[in-house]
């Protein structure tokens, strides 16, 4: 979205928090923070998924269907972390 600063930035931060919390939610000791640091992302990026859609929906995009079935897939994948953050 417009009011987020330097996309591209962004993106690589956003990309390498995926991949560390993704490591630490492997670990015992690390899990339980690692899920709820993945529910935040996944909230975070959203408003970017979105955009994406919108950008996609004028561009004609021929994975414009991609970007729709991202959104609802968040909701699962949310659900998901917050039960390994019980475990």
């Amino acid at each position: 979205p417009s009011f987020v600063p330097d996309p591209f930035a962004m993106v690589l931060v956003s990309g390498m928090a995926e991949i560390i919390l993704g490591i630490f939610v492997l670990l015992n000791t690390t899990r339980r923070m690692a899920a709820y640091g993945i529910i935040l992302l996944l909230v975070l990026i959203f408003p970017a998924n979105v955009q994406m859609l919108i950008n996609y929906v004028y561009q004609h995009h021929p994975y414009t269907w991609l970007a729709a079935a991202r959104l609802p897939l968040q909701i699962p994948l949310i659900w998901w972390a917050w039960k390994v953050s019980k475990l």
